[in-house]
């Protein structure tokens, strides 16, 4: 079996240009990853196919070569940044006689690494053993049947299914766990959206600079370094917008391109913070080159989670390293669409709050609503969220206030026992996904008052 070392590995770096060649932005990525690792490149190989090889991915001439390379660099560890089948893998590890990682064990180990909640270790030790599960004879194929003896005669069990049985009950206990980890958060949203304050959350490729504008918005003390995935749990902070509008902020984990599967399913609880979000800001580093596919592979991944409809405004961070100017752009409905700043400077952060203000302002929908006497506390949390704009008080003691909210918000104080929603006007920019669901509480709530 193949001796495993676990820390301080001396890493070949493999990358293949598949129907091109390698482009150098992947290879300096790949080389970040390692380095986030802990690994120390000491060579690259890379190449071009039109197609993968079905046994060794890179192909046999390549397989000799990163064979030839490791052995002349005395090399630990050969990280592949393609996702490798689990035969691949495991061909290429008995060809070159060292241990292969593939891109997904790349980035799940700087996951476990980094995870520092109880929720994110969970995630992190959930998503690698369910990669694990398809690769369990990998480590075992050493392994025979349990030999029979007297009284012992029969199949028995070999170690490769006693692995895959014990792998099993451990992603159930921890599937469970999750589940009730999950259970509470969902209580803690509940309890937040009875009060109806917008949340904006942060999201964005990794080293994009989300953490250093967290700080620089809500002065908590994040985490801040040069590194891919510096920061994995989620944060939240309440500031104030001008004007006195409450908001929540959320920084949430950073994206990459070909982000696991089983990390994006994994962090699903995670990631929620950005999916129920009343608007994103998508925090793109405006000194990379790649930026315009880094935000699409942001974009790639917001779909896949559900939270492609949440309305976004694209912050380009790092201008201080092009010179630039710090400013808002609009789109063609003059409607705020990007800002340029610089976190780390704090260059444009008073045009990022106005430019936050203006765009949950813009989304608001006028609305009457009654309130039933006992709900003093909601109606002074309106009116300390700004969203109150007349009142009226019933002669059974109940309140109609005319407000103005975001549908998202909206929707929250429906749900919210005792309170009808009168009637709603179209709101100033368009926010269609929740109309329906608005008018079947209208209805509803006339139906009542009649």
């Amino acid at each position: 079996m193949i001796e495993r070392p676990r820390n301080g590995e001396r890493a070949v770096l493999v990358r293949l240009g598949l129907g091109a060649h390698v482009d150098p932005a992947d290879l300096e990525e790949l080389t970040r990853l390692a380095l986030s690792a802990g690994a120390r490149p000491v060579a690259t190989v890379t190449g071009r196919r039109e197609r993968p090889d079905s046994r060794f991915f890179v192909g046999s001439g390549k397989a000799d070569e990163v064979r030839t390379v490791a052995e002349a660099h005395d090399a630990d560890v050969i990280l592949i940044d393609h996702a490798l089948s689990p035969s691949q893998e495991r061909n290429l590890e008995q060809h070159i006689g060292r241990r292969v990682l593939d891109r997904n064990e790349l980035i799940l180990d700087i996951f476990a690494q980094r995870a520092r909640s109880f929720e994110g270790k969970l995630e992190v030790e959930l998503a690698q053993l369910q990669h694990l599960a398809t690769r369990l004879v990998r480590g075992w194929t050493h392994l025979e049947r349990q030999k029979g003896g007297i009284g012992l005669r029969g199949p028995g069990e070999t170690q490769l299914e006693t692995d895959r049985r014990l792998l099993g009950e451990r992603v159930r206990v921890l599937t469970r766990r999750l589940a009730r980890i999950k259970q509470q958060r969902e209580t803690g949203r509940r309890a937040r959206a009875e009060i109806p304050v917008p949340t904006v959350a942060l999201v964005g490729y990794t080293n994009a600079g989300k953490s250093t504008l967290f700080r620089a918005l809500s002065g908590a003390d994040a985490y801040i370094a040069d590194q891919l995935f510096a920061t994995l749990d989620p944060t939240v902070r309440r500031i104030r917008l001008p004007g006195g509008t409450p908001v929540v902020v959320a920084d949430t984990v950073g994206f990459i391109r070909e982000l696991p599967h089983e990390l994006v399913a994994a962090f699903q609880s995670t990631l929620t913070e950005a999916r129920e979000a009343s608007l994103l800001l998508h925090v793109v580093d405006a000194s990379d080159p790649r930026r315009d596919a880094h935000r699409a592979q942001v974009n790639a991944v917001l779909a896949e989670i559900g939270a492609e409809h949440i309305p976004q405004i694209l912050v380009y961070n790092k201008i201080d390293r092009l010179n630039a100017l710090a400013r808002i752009e609009r789109d063609a409905e003059s409607r705020i669409a990007a800002v340029w700043i610089s976190a780390a400077e704090r260059h444009g952060l008073e045009l990022l709050a106005e430019a936050t203000a203006e765009r949950l302002a813009r989304a608001a929908r006028a609305a009457r609503v009654r309130l039933p006497p006992a709900a003093g506390a909601l109606r002074s949390r309106l009116y300390e969220r700004g969203a109150v704009r007349q009142e009226v008080s019933g002669e059974d003691g109940s309140i109609e206030l005319a407000v103005e909210l975001p549908d998202v918000e909206l929707l929250a104080l429906a749900r919210h026992p005792g309170v009808h929603v009168i009637e709603t006007q179209q709101p100033r920019s368009p926010c269609t996904a929740a109309e329906p669901y608005l008018q079947s509480i209208v209805s509803a709530g006339a139906a009542k008052l009649s």
